[in-house]
């Protein structure tokens, strides 16, 4: 009953709202048609469009704002504030010298390889020692040359008081030896000149690079503060200098690392070559003694 008495209540009142909104639809007065010509007086006339040219330059100025095309290793060189100028002299000024060190050295090894086979060819021809020792001592201008004289310069010391005797023979070989050996090693040494800078730039230059990088990016949030503007015109300056001081760090790293070892290869192939050489001539040499020796 209750349930009825409800739904009965409701559809009521739902009636009466329905009802009521029908007759204040129909007191509502509508609007008189207006023409067309009373609506064109009453609207009001358009303004004028705004001739003046608005700015559109950022509040950092020209200055901080240089047009992408504009952008140049020298324009970031200039801009760049002291600091990472000396970054920059300091990467072109290692990169130009370690280039003229790897042309050098690029050069002096060719020059080595062939005057070694060179010198091979000649030894190992057919003519005395006498007449090789005579050939080269004068002109002892590469590694093969002065070891040989040297080991046949100590062979002849030794014979300047007569034939050694057969107890003297061991010390007579290992002096010989030992010239070679200390001729390797004084011509390894000069041959490897000037390798550790090529080392040193190639292990320190990234880092450097670096260096200019992290104050590249300094520079970037201070003009960030100082102007409180995020533009890419405020940000790209800084960010540049930076990524060009990356840049210019492992332009002088990348070829010093890969010639040097290169280099530090073919030089251990040299001196084994040399050392080979050494043991030969030694065998030779202590052959022939024995032979003295036994007469």
């Amino acid at each position: 009953m209750r349930l009825r008495r409800t739904a009965a209540v409701f559809l009521a009142a739902l009636a009466i709202f329905c009802s009521g909104s029908g007759a204040l639809a129909q007191r509502t007065p509508r609007a008189a048609p207006v023409s067309p010509a009373a609506q064109t007086q009453s609207l009001p006339a358009p303004a004028a469009a705004p001739t003046t040219n608005v700015d559109v330059t950022p509040s950092g100025g020209d200055s901080f704002a240089p047009a992408l095309n504009r952008m140049s290793v020298v324009s970031l060189f200039l801009r760049a504030d002291a600091i990472v100028k000396t970054v920059f002299v300091v990467l072109v000024l290692a990169s130009l010298w370690s280039w003229a060190i790897i042309i050098n050295k690029w050069m002096a090894l060719g020059m080595l390889k062939r005057r070694a086979a060179k010198f091979e060819r000649t030894f190992w021809s057919g003519l005395s020692l006498d007449e090789l020792y005579q050939q080269f001592s004068q002109r002892a201008d590469h590694p093969f040359a002065a070891m040989f004289t040297s080991a046949l310069r100590e062979w002849k010391r030794a014979f300047e008081g007569g034939p050694p005797r057969e107890a003297l023979l061991p010390s007579v070989k290992d002096r010989i030896e030992k010239a070679m050996n200390v001729t390797i090693q004084r011509e390894s040494e000069g041959i490897e000149r000037r390798l550790g800078f090529l080392a040193t730039v190639g292990a320190t230059a990234p880092f450097v690079g670096l260096f200019g990088t992290v104050w590249g990016i300094m520079n970037s949030f201070s003009a960030i503060a100082a102007r409180h503007d995020t533009t890419l015109a405020v940000v790209a300056p800084g960010i540049a200098e930076a990524l060009f001081a990356t840049a210019m760090g492992l332009l002088a790293a990348i070829p010093a690392v890969i010639f040097y070892n290169k280099f530090v290869n073919d030089i251990g192939r040299y001196v084994g070559r040399m050392e080979s050489f050494a043991d030969e001539f030694s065998a030779i040499l202590s052959r022939q003694l024995d032979e003295k020796a036994a007469r």
